[in-house]
């Protein structure tokens, strides 16, 4: 029999009973679904991950205070202030093969000028900050390495602050006010936009780490030390080479800070992403053996209700493996319709996701071919042991079956 014929007359068999057709392969578009979905977001979010480890600045190594351990009390990242402007100053003069250096202090507070406010983040930096972070000034000027040591009144600002605070001005050589001190806008970043984490990265006023430090947070030790290694292949060699330096800086028994490259950050937020899609897909999958079993479960009452059908055709001339074919087309036929009924809706949700959430999302053509490839290998499995029962009747019993 013709692969043509076959076909045909699975397709009139599967019109034949339309609504249960559809029902048994709910399982196979509901896995198929929520596969090309998962995928699809999981894509999109590792590609925004990447994008903003890029937006960090390239060759990034960062210092982090903390992970001690003292008196049998164990701490990570945060649990201590470790660093000093020192340490910084120490990387910047004796660590070779980097490019710039930034010492950082973080805090937040509401800014005023004009009549406006607005609660931001006020991060103390140095003037290697928009070198750093690839980020530039788009008008006037970073501070300079004066302004930091004569702790200067002087600020750089971001998109955001600009749109708040001085939406119809030019915002270069006004004041702002911090905690109610006057200080002199220089600068504008470029814009950045959001990052990962959904965070407005324009959203932040930078001003030089020893103004933050004496006039702002009131603090005598720094968040973190940002450094830029001059290549990507001495990222270990200058990490290694910091972690040589700041532990001959603070002798301690246990070292009292974390050094991270930029590709150890990309990596474990990567890794937590795929950790998070791959328990999602297995779930999907779950929904695909299910639908297989469907498949199975309807084909196997397909092949009794039909028994006398193909008794009929046995007898007629008719090969076990055309009987063979037939079942098990109809099987492939009906996993590879919901297949693509999955492929399609799966679509349609990453896209409505997207939208509706603001989640970044990169629909993968392999993943849509990959799913449908996996309905019909669904096909195949579900509906062989079927067809290879309805091939194996007797024509003389299939004949007498009432």
């Amino acid at each position: 029999m013709r692969i043509t014929t076959i076909i045909r007359v699975a397709l009139r068999a599967l019109r034949r009973n339309v609504l249960r057709s559809a029902l048994t392969a709910l399982g196979i578009i509901i896995g198929i679904a929520a596969v090309v979905t998962i995928v699809s977001l999981g894509n999109g979010a590792k590609a925004m991950i990447e994008a903003n480890v890029a937006s960090l600045g390239t060759n990034i190594v960062t210092v982090f205070p903390g992970s001690f351990n003292s008196g049998g009390m164990r701490g990570g990242y945060g649990s201590i202030m470790t660093l000093t402007p020192e340490d910084a100053t120490a990387i910047a003069a004796e660590v070779p093969d980097i490019d710039g250096v930034t010492a950082e202090v973080r805090s937040r507070s509401q800014v005023l000028a004009n009549g406006q406010n607005w609660q931001t983040s006020i991060n103390g930096e140095s003037p290697d900050y928009p070198y750093i972070r690839n980020w530039p000034v788009a008008e006037g000027a970073m501070f300079s390495d004066q302004d930091v040591k004569s702790i200067a009144k002087v600020c750089v600002i971001g998109k955001t602050i600009v749109d708040q605070l001085y939406p119809d001005e030019d915002p270069l050589g006004q004041t702002l006010r911090i905690r109610n001190i006057p200080f002199r806008v220089v600068g504008i970043l470029s814009m950045k936009g959001f990052n990962v984490n959904g965070q407005d990265q324009d959203d932040l006023v930078v001003i030089p780490y020893t103004s933050c430090m004496k006039r702002i947070s009131r603090q005598t030790n720094i968040n973190s030390i940002m450094i830029a290694a001059s290549s990507a292949d001495k990222l270990d060699k200058v990490k290694q080479d910091i972690e040589d330096l700041l532990g001959q800086r603070h002798k301690t028994p246990d070292p009292d800070f974390t050094v991270r490259t930029q590709e150890e950050i990309a990596a474990a937020q990567a890794q937590a992403s795929q950790t998070m899609t791959g328990l999602l897909v297995g779930v999907a999958i779950v929904s695909l053996v299910v639908g297989g079993i469907g498949i199975m479960n309807i084909m196997l009452v397909s092949v009794t209700e039909r028994t006398r059908e193909i008794g009929i055709r046995l007898a007629i001339g008719a090969h076990d493996k055309d009987v063979l074919k037939q079942f098990l087309i109809e099987a492939i036929m009906l996993s590879i319709l919901g297949g693509l009924l999955g492929a399609s809706l799966g679509v349609g949700a990453s896209e409505f996701v997207a939208w509706k959430n603001g989640w970044p999302v990169l629909i993968s053509t392999l993943s849509i071919v990959g799913s449908i490839g996996v309905s019909a290998l669904v096909g195949i499995v579900s509906g062989f042991y079927p067809a290879y029962k309805a091939a194996r009747l007797d024509p003389i019993d299939a004949l007498r079956y009432e």
